[in-house]
């Protein structure tokens, strides 16, 4: 399935990426490309090949999942300002609304 010039300009512009004219003649190319190389391999017989060829039967192994305790000593009262329902309380962040206002 080739990809068109259109098709590299929509996603483009779904992605928000500035795309020029040049630039999406060359990602056309590369991606139809792409897309010759995996039909080919979809064309490959894997009907004999074990789905865990590599795994084995045990599957993946996992680490047990277990919490560490952190590495600090005393509350997070303590090494806070003001705290309010276990959340930081912290200055407001000026905006870019804010800036307007300052009489500049």
């Amino acid at each position: 399935m080739p990809v068109t010039r259109q098709d590299v300009l929509h996603i483009s512009e779904l992605a928000r990426l500035g795309v020029e004219g040049a630039r999406a003649d060359e990602l056309t190319k590369e991606l139809t490309a792409i897309l010759s190389h995996m039909e080919v391999l979809s064309q490959v017989d894997t009907a004999t090949v074990p789905t865990t060829a590599e795994l084995g039967a045990g599957g993946t192994p996992l680490r047990p999942d277990v919490g560490v305790p952190p590495l600090m000593s005393g509350t997070l009262g303590s090494i806070a300002p003001a705290m309010r329902d276990g959340f930081f309380i912290v200055p407001r962040l000026a905006s870019h609304e804010d800036s307007g206002e300052s009489g500049a």
